[in-house]
């Protein structure tokens, strides 16, 4: 038996007239009652007792009747669900985010939204986090993970996620070059530093810098914050750098947190074109947060 043939069973047990039935499942009569005759076949019982005038259902009928309803309601709601998946969100999103990002925090962005919508496809692009809302702003990625400037565009719409503190790193063993520059009270002025490039976390470096009023001696500038740790631990100066890349940057071992060293944190967040943020895959993410 079929899901259309225990349709039709249920709709003469409830109509109890074949002419009835007939019309109303777009079949004719003559098939209907070819139908109903495999049914009993099937069963093994005579389902109707018919006549010219009435229809009445056999005790068979009556024991089949909440059997064939749960099985046709089953597959109904089955087939709704199936229905409702293939008019689910599809499509691409790309999000950019730093290395660090892509283990610290995009995991806990992406669980929930790819059990949600697992038919959008994430592209992931990842970089130097300074260039984070250049890219959101210039079209190049749907969606950043980045941190706050201090004068971020009005134009995007920023969600924070985390508060990111950055500390002043040495190498565990500082070099004797290194070593006497901060033995003691440090001396700022003379120590070599390693900082980002730009972006928001060299922003607070400069204003760090401004409040103590150091003129700092610059050893490298980095694109990136990884690469900050590594030449750290290397022994190439000081550097500053945000805790989520210290800690889980594989050199983390080999620097040390100047703890004494207080610098403002970052915001890390989301962030997208305001334009765009009613976007449904853009929605889809934004509205989890």
């Amino acid at each position: 038996m079929n899901i259309k043939n225990l349709q039709l069973f249920l709709h003469l047990c409830d109509s109890k007239n074949f002419s009835q039935t007939a019309k109303m499942m777009h079949i004719s009569p003559s098939a209907l009652s070819r139908i109903i005759q495999r049914l009993e076949e099937n069963v093994g019982q005579t389902l109707f007792i018919r006549d010219n005038r009435s229809v009445e259902l056999t005790s068979a009928a009556k024991k089949l009747l909440p059997v064939a309803s749960d099985i046709v309601n089953s597959w109904l709601e089955v087939k709704a669900d199936l229905k409702e998946d293939s008019l689910q969100l599809q499509g691409k999103l790309k999000m950019f985010c730093s290395v660090t990002a892509s283990y610290s925090h995009l995991p806990g962005i992406l669980n929930e939204f790819r059990q949600t919508y697992p038919q959008i496809e994430i592209q992931l692009i990842t970089g130097d986090p300074a260039q984070a809302i250049d890219k959101v702003l210039s079209g190049e990625v749907d969606v950043a993970i980045a941190a706050k400037a201090e004068n971020i565009p009005t134009k995007l719409t920023y969600i924070e996620l985390d508060r990111v503190h950055l500390s002043v790193i040495s190498p565990l063993i500082p070099p004797p070059a290194i070593q006497k520059h901060l033995t003691g009270e440090p001396d700022w002025q003379s120590v070599p530093f390693i900082l980002p490039e730009s972006g928001p976390a060299r922003e607070r470096a400069d204003k760090w810098f401004k409040t103590k009023k150091i003129q700092p001696v610059i050893y490298a500038q980095i694109s990136g914050h990884e690469a900050i740790v590594s030449m750290v631990a290397l022994g190439c100066g000081v550097g500053i750098a945000p805790d989520v890349v210290i800690s889980n940057s594989p050199m983390g071992e080999k620097v040390q947190r100047l703890t004494t060293e207080s610098i403002e944190s970052l915001s890390l967040g989301l962030c997208c074109k305001q334009s765009r943020e009613q976007e449904p895959l853009l929605h889809a993410l934004l509205q989890l947060f």
